[in-house]
């Protein structure tokens, strides 16, 4: 896997949307944001457009990306938030120009199907870290936060330990341990990915997941269809972030559901695999950056994620 070159201060951002549209009001303060943190800001069309929920057409959140890549004056890309349709736009990027060109590459959540595709197409990590207009703007971002985001973007041959903030331990749900390509994000994207010609690859490789405002019947649903789809067993082992807002169907009877930690244990634990859950990442604060595509070690027992390739 290439590893893209880290950023420093004074290089230059190109500030995208894949998916969703950024609220005007949210533009100036986000750019703001990553200028704060030494950067310059390329700031691309999709931006400032909308085509009802999408940044802009299909073709030109592709454009963007397209572009963003091949200007030699961007060092790397953030997304700038994420909401829908990342997917989209797959059939429309120029993958040989952007393996060619690799830079860093930052977001999550709707931004995992552009993660999946960068790392098994391209060959080059990316990085699982929070977002300019969601996060980055927040009066929540907190030190942990900005530090890890940091570490992964502007040291990106770093190899250390990825650790929860003091006093939020990670869980073992089951012992061992794995070695193996850390790939993954949120669980709706990497599920959606199946049967398409961008269909994730889980086979060796250590699987993260989380997600928002899902039921616990949907995300039953959709690990149950990543295991019968072999995903689950193909896994060397999984870590689980953060479940935000993912609760009962109907909170007036959470008897009539099922407990996320229910479903983790009925499906999952069968696959006595290496796992470890309430790692601190996904929708929540503070939140670890991961670098998507390096290999790490999992020692589930003790909690420690070691990156080491």
């Amino acid at each position: 896997m290439i590893r893209p070159k880290a950023l420093s201060k004074g290089d230059t951002i190109g500030l995208i949307s894949a998916s969703g549209a950024t609220p005007p009001e949210k533009l100036n303060a986000a750019i703001d944001s990553i200028e704060k943190l030494g950067f310059n800001v390329i700031v691309g069309e999709t931006c400032r457009a909308r085509h009802g929920y999408l940044a802009g057409s299909d073709e030109l959140r592709a454009q963007d990306v397209n572009d963003m890549f091949r200007n030699p004056q961007v060092d790397g890309i953030f997304c700038i938030r994420g909401g829908y349709g990342a997917t989209k736009i797959l059939p429309r990027l120029d993958f040989a120009m952007i393996q060619a060109n690799p830079k860093v590459f930052a977001g999550y959540s709707d931004v995992t199907a552009l993660h999946i595709a960068f790392n098994q197409q391209c060959k080059f990590v990316t990085y699982h870290t929070p977002m300019p207009s969601t996060e980055f703007i927040t009066q929540n971002m907190d030190q942990y936060t900005w530090d890890s985001f940091r570490k992964q973007v502007m040291a990106t041959d770093n190899n250390d330990l990825l650790l929860n903030p003091a006093q939020q331990p990670m869980t073992t749900l089951v012992s061992g341990k794995a070695t193996g390509q850390l790939i993954g994000g949120n669980l709706t994207l990497v599920t959606a990915s199946l049967g398409t010609p961008y269909e994730i690859d889980t086979k060796g490789k250590i699987l993260f997941l989380e997600d928002i405002d899902e039921s616990e019947q949907r995300v039953d649903r959709m690990l149950t269809q990543l295991k019968l789809a072999g995903k689950l067993d193909d896994a060397a082992g999984l870590l689980l972030g953060a479940w935000t807002n993912c609760g009962p169907e109907n909170p007036q009877h959470p008897d009539h559901s099922l407990s996320l930690q229910t479903i983790f244990e009925e499906i999952l634990t069968p696959l006595q695999k290496p796992i470890l859950m309430d790692l601190a990442c996904g929708h929540c604060l503070p939140t670890m950056s991961l670098p998507l595509g390096r290999t790490i070690i999992v020692h589930a027992e003790t909690q420690k994620i070691k990156v080491v390739g």
